[in-house]
Protein backbone atom coordinates (compact mmCIF):
# COMPACT_ATOMS: atom_id res chain seq x y z
CA UNK A 1 0.00 0.00 0.00
CA UNK A 2 1.16 3.29 -1.06
CA UNK A 3 0.98 6.30 1.38
CA UNK A 4 1.58 9.82 1.64
CA UNK A 5 2.51 10.75 5.17
CA UNK A 6 0.70 14.13 6.59
CA UNK A 7 2.90 14.32 9.75
CA UNK A 8 6.75 12.86 10.67
CA UNK A 9 6.31 9.60 11.92
CA UNK A 10 9.78 7.85 13.97
CA UNK A 11 11.79 5.26 11.85
CA UNK A 12 9.35 6.07 8.59
CA UNK A 13 9.92 9.42 7.13
CA UNK A 14 8.95 13.40 7.13
CA UNK A 15 5.51 14.67 6.31
CA UNK A 16 5.08 14.91 2.58
CA UNK A 17 6.77 11.78 1.89
CA UNK A 18 5.50 8.83 -0.10
CA UNK A 19 6.14 5.44 0.97
CA UNK A 20 5.08 2.44 0.54
CA UNK A 21 4.09 0.21 3.83
CA UNK A 22 2.19 -3.00 5.04
CA UNK A 23 -1.31 -2.90 4.32
CA UNK A 24 -2.27 -3.44 7.73
CA UNK A 25 0.47 -0.87 9.21
CA UNK A 26 -1.29 1.66 7.16
CA UNK A 27 -5.19 0.56 7.29
CA UNK A 28 -4.74 0.01 11.21
CA UNK A 29 -2.70 2.60 12.29
CA UNK A 30 -0.96 5.68 9.77
CA UNK A 31 -4.67 6.23 8.44
CA UNK A 32 -7.02 6.38 11.50
CA UNK A 33 -4.53 7.69 13.71
CA UNK A 34 -4.15 10.97 11.33
CA UNK A 35 -0.40 10.56 9.95
CA UNK A 36 -1.04 9.49 6.10
CA UNK A 37 -3.46 9.38 3.30
CA UNK A 38 -3.62 6.94 0.45
CA UNK A 39 -1.37 8.18 -2.26
CA UNK A 40 -4.09 9.02 -4.66
CA UNK A 41 -3.46 11.36 -7.99
CA UNK A 42 -5.54 14.04 -5.78
CA UNK A 43 -3.38 13.66 -2.71
CA UNK A 44 -0.30 13.61 -5.00
CA UNK A 45 -0.80 17.16 -5.89
CA UNK A 46 -0.92 18.24 -2.36
CA UNK A 47 2.43 17.29 -1.65
CA UNK A 48 4.36 20.66 -2.08
CA UNK A 49 1.65 22.37 0.18
CA UNK A 50 2.05 19.76 3.17
CA UNK A 51 5.86 19.53 3.10
CA UNK A 52 5.82 23.37 3.78
CA UNK A 53 3.43 23.34 6.25
CA UNK A 54 5.19 20.08 8.05
CA UNK A 55 8.66 22.52 8.16
CA UNK A 56 7.04 25.28 9.49
CA UNK A 57 5.71 23.23 12.33
CA UNK A 58 8.95 21.22 12.74
CA UNK A 59 11.10 24.69 12.76
CA UNK A 60 8.54 26.29 15.36
CA UNK A 61 8.67 23.02 17.27
CA UNK A 62 12.38 22.89 17.09
CA UNK A 63 12.62 26.79 18.65
CA UNK A 64 10.39 25.91 21.62
CA UNK A 65 11.81 22.83 22.32
CA UNK A 66 16.16 23.92 21.79
CA UNK A 67 15.87 25.16 25.59
CA UNK A 68 14.97 22.03 26.54
CA UNK A 69 17.03 19.50 24.98
CA UNK A 70 20.19 21.79 25.80
CA UNK A 71 18.88 21.11 29.72
CA UNK A 72 18.53 17.06 28.86
CA UNK A 73 21.58 16.45 26.97
CA UNK A 74 24.08 15.25 29.40
CA UNK A 75 21.91 14.41 32.22
CA UNK A 76 22.92 11.46 35.09
CA UNK A 77 20.67 9.14 36.47
CA UNK A 78 21.48 6.97 39.07
CA UNK A 79 19.49 3.60 39.87
CA UNK A 80 19.49 1.74 43.02
CA UNK A 81 19.03 -1.29 42.62
CA UNK A 82 19.12 -5.17 43.50
CA UNK A 83 21.18 -7.58 41.56
CA UNK A 84 22.80 -10.82 41.73
CA UNK A 85 26.75 -11.97 42.41
CA UNK A 86 26.94 -11.95 38.65
CA UNK A 87 25.96 -8.37 38.21
CA UNK A 88 22.04 -9.58 36.68
CA UNK A 89 19.24 -7.09 38.36
CA UNK A 90 16.33 -8.79 39.95
CA UNK A 91 13.98 -7.15 37.23
CA UNK A 92 14.90 -4.24 34.75
CA UNK A 93 15.14 -0.78 34.63
CA UNK A 94 12.67 0.16 31.79
CA UNK A 95 11.77 3.11 29.47
CA UNK A 96 9.07 4.63 32.43
CA UNK A 97 11.59 4.16 35.07
CA UNK A 98 13.76 6.70 32.83
CA UNK A 99 11.12 9.02 31.73
CA UNK A 100 9.61 8.82 35.86
CA UNK A 101 13.44 9.81 37.27
CA UNK A 102 13.99 12.44 34.10
CA UNK A 103 10.95 14.18 34.31
CA UNK A 104 11.73 14.34 38.48
CA UNK A 105 14.86 16.03 37.40
CA UNK A 106 14.30 18.34 34.86
CA UNK A 107 10.81 18.68 35.64
CA UNK A 108 9.17 18.61 32.36
CA UNK A 109 6.94 15.83 31.17
CA UNK A 110 9.10 13.22 29.49
CA UNK A 111 6.77 10.15 27.86
CA UNK A 112 8.39 6.74 28.19
CA UNK A 113 7.49 6.54 24.29
CA UNK A 114 10.29 9.64 23.86
CA UNK A 115 13.04 7.34 25.11
CA UNK A 116 15.22 4.87 22.96
CA UNK A 117 16.10 2.47 25.01
CA UNK A 118 16.30 -1.11 25.55
CA UNK A 119 15.77 -2.47 29.23
CA UNK A 120 18.62 -2.86 31.46
CA UNK A 121 19.36 -5.81 32.99
CA UNK A 122 22.86 -5.55 34.24
CA UNK A 123 24.50 -3.36 36.44
CA UNK A 124 27.23 -0.63 34.79
CA UNK A 125 27.16 2.22 32.65
CA UNK A 126 24.40 3.42 29.96
CA UNK A 127 23.30 5.92 27.30
CA UNK A 128 19.65 6.35 26.13
CA UNK A 129 18.18 9.52 23.50
CA UNK A 130 15.35 11.13 24.29
CA UNK A 131 13.71 11.79 21.13
CA UNK A 132 11.67 15.78 21.66
CA UNK A 133 11.77 15.81 17.66
CA UNK A 134 12.88 13.90 14.79
CA UNK A 135 15.68 16.64 14.99
CA UNK A 136 16.20 16.85 18.27
CA UNK A 137 17.29 14.31 20.50
CA UNK A 138 19.57 14.52 23.48
CA UNK A 139 21.72 12.09 25.36
CA UNK A 140 21.55 11.39 28.69
CA UNK A 141 23.81 8.51 30.89
CA UNK A 142 22.41 5.85 33.25
CA UNK A 143 24.12 4.73 35.90
CA UNK A 144 23.18 1.35 37.96
CA UNK A 145 24.52 0.30 40.94
CA UNK A 146 23.99 -2.86 43.31
CA UNK A 147 22.13 -2.19 46.34
CA UNK A 148 24.68 -2.18 48.89
CA UNK A 149 28.13 -1.06 46.57
CA UNK A 150 26.24 2.66 46.58
CA UNK A 151 26.73 3.24 50.60
CA UNK A 152 30.37 1.45 50.39
CA UNK A 153 31.59 4.32 47.69
CA UNK A 154 30.16 6.57 49.30
CA UNK A 155 31.96 5.92 52.80
CA UNK A 156 35.39 5.60 50.87
CA UNK A 157 34.86 8.93 49.18
CA UNK A 158 34.00 10.87 52.57
CA UNK A 159 37.40 10.35 54.11
CA UNK A 160 38.83 11.28 50.86
CA UNK A 161 36.07 14.59 50.39
CA UNK A 162 37.08 15.12 54.08
CA UNK A 163 40.69 15.53 53.34
CA UNK A 164 40.81 17.35 50.67
CA UNK A 165 37.81 20.41 52.75
CA UNK A 166 40.74 20.37 55.30
CA UNK A 167 43.50 21.49 53.17
CA UNK A 168 41.20 23.70 51.06
CA UNK A 169 40.45 25.01 54.50
CA UNK A 170 43.50 25.66 56.01
CA UNK A 171 44.31 29.48 56.73
CA UNK A 172 47.27 30.98 54.76
CA UNK A 173 49.35 32.13 57.84
CA UNK A 174 49.87 28.89 59.49
CA UNK A 175 51.76 27.79 55.91
CA UNK A 176 56.09 28.38 56.30
CA UNK A 177 56.59 31.86 54.93
CA UNK A 178 59.29 31.38 52.58
CA UNK A 179 62.47 29.58 53.59
CA UNK A 180 64.65 31.14 51.90
CA UNK A 181 68.03 29.01 51.95
CA UNK A 182 70.77 30.33 54.04
CA UNK A 183 74.30 30.51 51.82
CA UNK A 184 77.62 30.73 53.38
CA UNK A 185 79.78 32.68 51.22
CA UNK A 186 83.24 31.25 52.25
CA UNK A 187 85.51 33.33 54.06
CA UNK A 188 88.48 34.36 52.55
Amino acid sequence: MKVMLIKDVYKLGRAGDVKKVADGYGRNFLIPQGLAVLATAGALKQIEKIKGKAEVRRTEQNTELKGLADQINGVNLDFTVKAGETGKLYGSITTQDVATALQEKVRFEVKRQQVDMQPIREIGEYTAHIRLTMDLVPEIKIVVHREGEVAAEEEKEKPKAKAKKAKAEAPASETPAEETPATETPAE
